[in-house]
Protein backbone atom coordinates (compact mmCIF):
# COMPACT_ATOMS: atom_id res chain seq x y z
CA UNK A 1 0.00 0.00 0.00
CA UNK A 2 1.05 3.47 -1.04
CA UNK A 3 1.66 5.64 1.99
CA UNK A 4 -0.20 9.12 1.95
CA UNK A 5 2.52 12.34 2.04
CA UNK A 6 1.38 15.95 3.13
CA UNK A 7 3.11 19.01 2.44
CA UNK A 8 2.18 22.60 3.29
CA UNK A 9 3.14 24.90 0.85
CA UNK A 10 3.79 28.59 0.83
CA UNK A 11 3.85 29.77 -3.20
CA UNK A 12 5.52 33.26 -4.11
CA UNK A 13 5.34 35.35 -6.88
CA UNK A 14 2.39 36.80 -8.82
CA UNK A 15 -0.38 34.00 -7.59
CA UNK A 16 -3.31 36.11 -6.52
CA UNK A 17 -5.37 37.59 -8.90
CA UNK A 18 -4.60 35.05 -11.40
CA UNK A 19 -7.26 32.30 -10.81
CA UNK A 20 -4.99 30.23 -8.74
CA UNK A 21 -7.00 29.08 -6.00
CA UNK A 22 -9.20 27.67 -8.61
CA UNK A 23 -6.53 26.43 -10.65
CA UNK A 24 -5.10 24.76 -7.50
CA UNK A 25 -8.41 23.01 -6.49
CA UNK A 26 -9.29 21.69 -10.05
CA UNK A 27 -5.65 19.98 -9.85
CA UNK A 28 -6.18 18.34 -6.62
CA UNK A 29 -9.08 16.67 -7.50
CA UNK A 30 -8.26 15.35 -10.78
CA UNK A 31 -5.53 13.75 -8.43
CA UNK A 32 -7.48 12.52 -5.71
CA UNK A 33 -5.40 14.78 -3.51
CA UNK A 34 -6.84 16.61 -0.19
CA UNK A 35 -6.65 19.68 1.89
CA UNK A 36 -6.64 23.38 1.55
CA UNK A 37 -5.86 26.74 -0.45
CA UNK A 38 -6.10 30.16 0.43
CA UNK A 39 -4.38 33.79 -0.36
CA UNK A 40 -2.51 35.34 2.35
CA UNK A 41 -2.28 38.95 3.16
CA UNK A 42 1.28 38.80 2.32
CA UNK A 43 0.24 38.27 -1.41
CA UNK A 44 1.25 34.46 -0.90
CA UNK A 45 -1.11 31.22 -1.54
CA UNK A 46 -0.92 28.93 1.43
CA UNK A 47 -1.67 25.22 0.61
CA UNK A 48 -2.04 22.23 2.67
CA UNK A 49 -2.00 19.13 0.40
CA UNK A 50 -2.29 15.15 1.29
CA UNK A 51 -2.22 11.96 -1.33
CA UNK A 52 -0.36 9.29 -2.30
CA UNK A 53 2.90 10.24 -3.10
CA UNK A 54 3.12 9.56 -7.06
CA UNK A 55 0.28 12.06 -7.20
CA UNK A 56 1.60 14.39 -4.83
CA UNK A 57 4.94 14.63 -7.15
CA UNK A 58 2.21 15.86 -9.92
CA UNK A 59 0.41 18.56 -8.05
CA UNK A 60 3.45 20.08 -6.51
CA UNK A 61 4.65 20.43 -10.91
CA UNK A 62 1.43 22.21 -11.44
CA UNK A 63 1.66 24.29 -8.33
CA UNK A 64 5.42 25.41 -10.12
CA UNK A 65 3.09 25.92 -13.32
CA UNK A 66 0.10 27.68 -12.31
CA UNK A 67 -2.45 28.99 -14.37
CA UNK A 68 -2.25 31.26 -17.28
CA UNK A 69 -1.03 34.67 -15.99
CA UNK A 70 0.61 33.53 -12.69
CA UNK A 71 4.45 33.80 -12.14
CA UNK A 72 5.43 31.04 -9.57
CA UNK A 73 8.88 32.45 -8.33
CA UNK A 74 9.18 30.04 -5.23
CA UNK A 75 7.71 26.86 -3.14
CA UNK A 76 8.08 26.76 0.41
CA UNK A 77 7.76 23.05 1.19
CA UNK A 78 7.39 21.55 4.94
CA UNK A 79 6.41 18.26 4.95
CA UNK A 80 3.33 17.81 7.57
CA UNK A 81 1.78 15.53 9.64
CA UNK A 82 -0.85 13.76 7.83
CA UNK A 83 -4.80 14.24 8.75
CA UNK A 84 -7.85 13.20 7.91
CA UNK A 85 -9.08 15.61 5.08
CA UNK A 86 -11.73 14.76 3.35
CA UNK A 87 -11.73 16.79 0.52
CA UNK A 88 -9.78 20.08 -1.22
CA UNK A 89 -11.19 23.03 -0.69
CA UNK A 90 -10.56 26.77 -1.22
CA UNK A 91 -10.29 28.88 2.05
CA UNK A 92 -12.05 32.58 1.72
Amino acid sequence: METELRLDLIILGRVQGVGYRYYTKIKAESLNIRGSVKNMRDGTVFVIAQGKKNAMEIFLKCCYEGPPGAIVSKIDKVRGKTEDFREFVIIY
